[in-house]
């Protein structure tokens, strides 16, 4: 099936689905857009794809002709007769009905044989963060995410020290995945047409995570630096060892009057090992 701007007004007008802005629901409609993700992503015929919120199944249709299987979870089940339509010409498709922060995903996917399992979707922005951090937490087996979120939280996704964009959410991500810019997105290639532009960003696992001695303890130092971004770590860490923290600064150059958003996440490391 090909999808145009005309054909997916045709699947929408045709099972009087209407849009609901709580689940943030804008359907991509541009398939170069589409074949751009798919061609990007290096899916292959042992790939397994998660898929969350499928809307209208451009992406998933083109998913099913590269991919192993496809397992989408689609939160509104009032998009159950266009999605069961898609599901006549691929078999190799499930779909949950249910939210994707709420399931059991590794118990939904023991039943499949594959060799990697990739996330690739088109996010609701208003949930992007909680879904990345739900695969993180839960241990899903996920070896790469390509996802297109709003612009702007794709630029903290993949921002570098010394960069506006760069915060603890930024530091986070950057320990367990290397994150880029797969392409631009316009709001013109979606229905309804959102306020703000997209991105498409790949994050791939990485094989070997920094050593901690106390993960715990290393997240919360992130966190707690970046409390007031315009404040010295000697304001944002009063609580802490300020001369053991100094004392790493010192190896790198710095000293307790820098800003979190100048260091690396290798010297958010160091600092941590050492308290």
């Amino acid at each position: 099936m090909e999808y145009s701007p005309q054909k997916i007004n045709e699947i929408i007008n045709k099972n009087n689905f209407k849009f609901k802005k709580k689940y943030g629901q804008n359907f991509i409609i541009d398939e170069n857009i589409i074949n751009s993700i798919i061609n990007k992503s290096n899916i292959n015929k042992d790939t397994m794809i998660i898929e969350i919120g499928p809307g209208a199944g451009s992406l998933t249709n083109k998913l099913c002709k590269v991919a192993k299987n496809v397992l989408c979870y689609e939160i509104d089940d009032t998009l159950k007769p266009i999605l069961d339509d898609l599901k006549k010409t691929n078999d190799n498709l499930e779909i949950i009905y249910k939210d994707f922060l709420k399931a059991d995903i590794e118990n939904d996917i023991k039943k499949y044989i594959f060799k990697d399992i990739y996330v690739i979707a088109n996010l609701p922005y208003y949930i992007t963060t909680p879904i990345i951090i739900k695969i993180i937490e839960e241990n899903i087996s996920v070896s790469k995410i390509v996802v297109m979120v709003q612009k702007e939280v794709g630029d903290r996704f993949k921002a570098k020290p010394g960069t506006k964009d760069y915060g603890s959410l930024s530091v986070y991500l950057n320990y367990y995945y290397d994150i880029k810019k797969v392409l631009d997105v316009s709001r013109n290639v979606f229905i309804p047409k959102p306020n703000v532009d997209s991105i498409v960003v790949s994050f791939e696992k990485k094989n070997n995570n920094y050593e901690l001695n106390n993960k715990e303890l290393f997240f919360k130092l992130v966190r707690d630096s970046f409390t007031q971004k315009r404040k010295t770590l000697k304001n944002n860490l009063k609580s802490y060892n300020l001369e053991k923290i100094s004392n790493v600064l010192e190896r790198y150059g710095y000293d307790l009057s820098v800003r979190a958003e100048e260091l690396s996440i290798e010297i958010f490391v160091d600092i941590a090992n050492n308290l």
